[in-house]
């Protein structure tokens, strides 16, 4: 055969084909999830050492972290009087000798034999007058020459070395010479975005003449990883508009115009941007599936109301979801105030003009109310519909209805679809517009909403009042969250004191706010109003205790997590958080986002106990919140902190399935992997021109992976 490899040859070549490969090693190998040659020229090394630019060991400074290459003279392994181990080892380099000490790690013994060539990082000090480094990141690289020296994820378990895995990796290389490694990339896309040949990118990731080389390498090889994910998304999406007829409206109509000119305040400029994305989608016969995110109060609702309004405009109706009864009766109200004294331009009517109908419907409407409400939507009377997933019951039924959004970002699969376009008599699919107020890093969303266009709301309205943060991290700045409290209730306003998040227990959690409480109300807020929110509360009773509150009944609501979510009282200026540093960044940003929604400054106290010594007093996660209030901000140093976890639904958690690309670092891969992807599809809309694609995508990618990717 003349026909240059592809990966699924590769991945139809087993291990056991290659030198040095028998039963035992074999079994190691599977053990690390090594079954084919695929799996094997896959696994990049974890780093890289630049033989021409590591340390000497006569070079080594007391107290300052390096790297030096070294060969093993001799190792000796003792028990302490506290029944510890230790291994002492000797190295040298020629320059110089010197002594390792690792505690508790009695296999090391067997790992360093003498001769070996090692890679050592850490920190050297000095010890009976020479150089001693304890328990330092040590690599074994064995014999292997070259400037740079891969170094390969290695397991003491499964009994796998660097130079093992790197001999076999360079085999496979070598016997992939002459027929050479296929690229099914187009050379457009290639030249288009600088990217080297796919077999170079094998070649300079494992065994790279320099640095620069194998960044070239690292740069083509997570190209190729985010450019398999994106195909698989922008396939699905394509697949959804040509199987879907939508509606075409007529966007910027009268009503559209009048809503506007209602407005107390201008727009911002990304609330004109985004409505003109989503304007240009509502125009298109195909249905729009976008998502539009914006931080708390960045004004979301304003522009899902100018899409609902293009959709009545031209002659349908609108839909908006919330995930709970609380949250949808604050959008009706929100809703109707906002379009109070908006009228429909209506030819037909004697005044030119017909009322905008604006109704509710949740569980709690009922009775007459209910049955009209149900009428009025059959019947096209009924304009904007507001409320939970009740509204996509078999019972209700529209006359028309042409455009619905979701809020809060709650997913949004293909049963609702399907339900959703059960609702139009004529089997048209309504536009969609996902609302969250979770900020989601650039690259994740176009990533993990893969199928949804996304909008973004970067800037909040003027008049927003910015919300300070602070930080009580002992007995005495905790007072002084109190004192704080107490000021803010004798001038009039109120408060949310929100409990710790206690593992999964939610019972824990209603004893905690429960505690919290009493020793409030018995001590720091002695004398005040207090009122208790909680989980485990009847709806009944959580809507009387939010109502008491907004009726200022209430100075002080002390809560769990319920109140994360949509709860808007203006006249709340300060929170305290306690143990703030349980909750992660996203959930302390939403929580914070529930003052500051009125005219007056606000505050937020993130309360924490002592840290530990060996912390330094620092935590990452609240000196984020206290540095920014930008969503946006926060939510790259979250995907930081946190690592990326996985995109398929098959891999491990907390393992990222992307090997070498990365949502953070390669921003502008994921970019141009996109467009890229679009720019194949569109001129292929099944890959019939592109069969290795296709095939790779089908090996790479279970149907599950595929359903969890495109999920939206």
């Amino acid at each position: 055969m003349s026909e240059p490899i592809t990966l699924r040859d590769l991945s139809e070549i087993p291990v056991e084909r290659l030198r040095g490969v028998g039963p035992k090693k074999q079994k190691s190998l599977e053990t690390v999830g090594i079954e084919n040659l695929f799996d094997l020229v896959t696994t990049y090394p974890r780093r890289w050492v630049d033989r021409t630019n590591e340390a000497r060991i006569a070079d080594l400074v007391p107290g300052e972290e390096a790297l030096v290459l070294v060969t093993v003279r001799s190792v000796t392994k003792r028990t302490t009087r506290n029944r510890r181990t230790m291994v002492n080892v000797n190295v040298g380099d020629g320059s110089g000798r010197m002594d390792l000490v690792f505690f508790n790690q009695p296999w090391r013994e067997r790992q360093l034999k003498d001769g070996l060539q090692i890679a050592l990082y850490g920190k050297a000090d000095t010890y009976r007058g020479g150089l001693q480094m304890s328990n330092p990141v040590v690599d074994l690289i064995g014999d292997r020459t070259g400037r740079i020296v891969p170094i390969y994820p290695q397991s003491e378990k499964a009994q796998l070395n660097t130079w093992e895995m790197a001999g076999w990796i360079d085999e496979t290389l070598r016997r992939c010479v002459d027929r050479g490694i296929a690229d099914p990339v187009p050379k457009a896309v290639l030249a288009e975005h600088r990217m080297i040949a796919r077999g170079d990118a094998l070649a300079g990731i494992h065994l790279p003449e320099d640095m620069k080389q194998k960044e070239r390498a690292r740069r083509r090889l997570a190209f190729d990883e985010l450019l398999r994910v994106q195909l698989v998304l922008v396939l699905r999406k394509r697949a959804l508009e040509r199987g879907q007829r939508g509606f075409e409206h007529t966007p910027d109509g009268e009503l559209v115009q009048r809503f506007y000119d209602s407005l107390p305040y201008p727009l911002t400029r990304a609330q004109g941007r985004a409505i003109e994305e989503i304007f240009t989608d509502l125009a298109n016969p195909h249905p729009m599936h976008r998502l539009l995110q914006g931080d708390v109060g960045s004004g979301k609702t304003v522009v899902s109301v100018a899409a609902m309004l293009t959709a009545v405009h031209s002659g349908h109706q609108a839909a908006l979801m919330a995930p709970t009864e609380v949250l949808a009766e604050q959008h009706a109200t929100s809703v109707r105030s906002m379009l109070d004294g908006v009228s429909v331009p209506d030819p037909d009517n004697l005044f030119g003009d017909r009322p905008l109908r604006v109704e509710l419907l949740t569980n709690r409407v009922t009775g007459a109310t209910r049955k009209d409400v149900l009428a009025g939507l059959a019947d096209g009377s009924v304009d904007i519909a507001i409320g939970t997933h009740a509204l996509i019951q078999e019972a209700v039924g529209f006359n028309s209805l042409g455009m619905v959004v979701v809020d809060e970002q709650h997913r949004f699969g293909v049963e609702q679809r399907s339900a959703l376009r059960d609702k139009t008599a004529d089997g048209r699919m309504p536009d969609t517009l996902v609302m969250t107020a979770t900020p989601i890093p650039r690259t994740a969303a176009m990533t993990v909403y893969g199928d949804l266009d996304v909008s973004v709301l970067d800037e909040l309205p003027p008049g927003r009042t910015p919300i300070v943060t602070m930080w009580a991290s002992d007995e005495s700045s905790e007072a002084g969250v109190w004192r704080d409290v107490r000021a803010e209730v004798e001038a009039g306003r109120q408060a949310y004191v929100v409990c710790p998040l206690i593992g999964e227990s939610e019972k824990l959690e209603v004893a905690s706010a429960e505690e919290t409480f009493e020793r409030l109300a018995g001590g720091e807020l002695h004398g005040l109003s207090l009122g208790l929110l909680h989980g485990k509360l009847g709806a009944d009773e959580k809507e009387a205790t939010m109502n008491r509150f907004r009726d200022h009944e209430i100075d002080v609501l002390i809560a769990t997590t319920v109140i994360e979510v949509g709860v808007d009282v203006p006249n709340a200026t300060v929170m305290a958080i306690l143990d703030a540093d349980r909750f992660g960044i996203a959930q302390l940003h939403q929580l914070r986002g529930r003052v500051g929604r009125g005219k007056h400054a606000s505050t937020c106290w993130l309360v924490t106990q002592p840290g530990d010594p060996e912390s330094d007093g620092t935590n990452p996660r609240v000196e984020a919140l206290v540095a920014t209030t930008d969503g946006f901000e926060l939510a790259e140093v979250d995907l930081a902190l946190r690592g990326e976890g996985t995109l398929m639904s098959s891999a491990q958690k907390g393992r990222s399935d992307l090997k070498l690309a990365s949502l953070r670092r390669d921003r502008n891969l994921v970019e141009i992997a996109r467009e890229a992807a679009f720019t194949i599809v569109d001129a292929d809309p099944d890959l019939a021109d592109h069969p290795m694609i296709a095939d790779e995508l089908d090996m790479i990618f279970s149907d599950r992976d595929e359903e969890f990717l495109s999920r939206s």
